[in-house]
């Protein structure tokens, strides 16, 4: 669909199986998945249902080669393949398209919101999957008239501050890189750097350094808790060169790795990890009121109330993928813990919440490029019309009035057509020959 495209966020639920804290403390498995349907159980047996796009299920119903792969013994279990195809190759396949996209996951600490993300061992996650795809796609279509810009960045949100994970640490400005918003380009950070990559290789590397810069630290919860949030951002321009014209499209692809949320008494954090543990929650806050308010107005309500996109500086970087340009999926990681039941709940609302917001996604492309084909899609239009009225045969002077109107609107829009394709090495050629056929300049 070129132009407009109205559409809800996607949302999809991700169970991990046990740990190993889980299974000393006795819990029981308070998650079931029936198709799209994610059932939590109570511990008094009561059951509450939830539907989304997806639910999969990665409890149990697995076993693990030599290599360390996770292997399905059956259709339930969901390995890390087919979460990258529902979810990872749409947002390919978007991008391609020519619109901005957006994966996140969210959860509680701990839940496997970095596992589906990056993947861990041999079970690699939807990011590498996805970049050493977009390669592949590019190898089977690039060629002199198609070609292809891709360039990464990465950046973490810590203590409320950017920092460039692509850049050493004594590069780093001490108050973060600034958020800034501008007419036409939207919310954008000064100054993080941009690296052009040509293959899978150039941006997995890219990728690992950038990961060995990320804040973690050891929590209860989870030994290495991201106490942050991370974004890779791709940059992806396709550039169709024809007649010595080039038209381009542009597509940002953002994928969110969000800090988990968490309670200072299940993670024992104490001193600095309790501090961001604050500033995680205080951003998490804000990204669930941003969702309720975006969801009410999709609902009709709270038409008038400003959604608070500026009261954090994650949701200021997230204002195109929440509400804004943008085909966004949201991948909710859960544990299936029954010491977890209500953390667990609480991200099931979040992701039920998310599920009603309305993105206005359009194709990006030059506005040259997008008029040309606004005529082109205009006289294919009028040339239907007038096979309609069976032709320039009609006898009838009022058909014949209105074929006569839509063949001058047709031959216009070829004319206004021809003179937007032409190249710019064109037109001087036509001014040099206009000009030698007037002769010299007389003084």
């Amino acid at each position: 669909t070129w132009g407009l495209l109205n559409m809800s966020v996607r949302v999809a639920v991700r169970v991990r199986p046990f740990i190993d804290k889980e299974v000393k403390a006795g819990a029981k498995c308070c998650i079931d998945m029936i198709k799209e349907t994610t059932v939590i159980i109570d511990d008094s047996g009561k059951p509450r249902n939830f539907t989304f796009d997806y639910s999969f299920w990665s409890h149990d119903e697995f076993e693990t080669t030599p290599e360390g792969l996770y292997v399905p013994l059956g259709d339930k279990y969901a390995d890390q393949q087919r979460v990258y195809e529902s979810l990872g190759q749409t947002v390919l396949n978007n991008a391609w398209d020519g619109y901005h996209c957006c994966l996140f996951a969210y959860g509680q600490t701990g839940s496997g919101k970095s596992y589906s993300m990056i993947g861990y061992g041999a079970n690699i996650g939807i990011v590498p999957i996805a970049t050493d795809e977009i390669f592949k796609r590019i190898k089977k279509t690039a060629s002199p008239t198609k070609q292809y810009e891709v360039t990464v960045s990465m950046l973490e949100i810590y203590n409320e501050k950017v920092q460039d994970l692509l850049t050493s640490a004594d590069e780093r400005p001490q108050g973060g890189l600034k958020v800034r918003e501008a007419k036409g380009v939207g919310v954008f950070v000064d100054k993080l750097s941009k690296h052009p990559v040509n293959s899978y290789e150039e941006i997995a590397a890219q990728m690992e350094a950038g990961n060995k810069n990320r804040t973690i630290g050891e929590t209860l919860m989870n030994q290495t808790s991201s106490r942050a949030h991370t974004i890779i951002t791709i940059e992806f321009k396709q550039i169709d060169i024809s007649y010595g014209r080039k038209a381009e499209k542009f597509s940002v692809i953002n994928l969110v790795d969000l800090a988990g949320s968490e309670k200072a008494g299940q993670t024992g954090a104490t001193g600095d990890r309790l501090k961001e543990g604050c500033a995680i929650n205080r951003s998490l806050t804000v990204l669930g009121q941003v969702i309720s308010t975006l969801a009410d107005k999709a609902c009709g309500k709270a038409k008038k109330e400003v959604v608070p996109y500026r009261d954090s500086v994650l949701t200021r970087i997230l204002q195109n993928a929440l509400g804004g340009n943008s085909k966004t999926i949201m991948i909710c990681a859960l544990s299936p813990a029954s010491t977890n039941y209500e953390e667990t709940l609480s991200t099931l609302r979040y992701a039920e919440r998310a599920k009603k917001i309305q993105n206005q996604a359009v194709v990006n492309e030059s506005p040259q490029e997008k008029m040309i084909r606004e005529l082109k899609e205009e006289n294919e239009k009028l040339k239907e019309k007038m096979m309609s009225f069976g032709g320039s045969s009609s006898s009838d002077p009022e058909v014949k009035k209105t074929i006569d109107e839509l063949n001058e609107r047709l031959q216009s829009n070829s004319i206004v057509m021809k003179e937007m394709e032409k190249t710019w090495q064109e037109k001087i050629e036509e001014a040099k020959k206009m000009a030698a056929a007037q002769g010299p300049v007389v003084k």
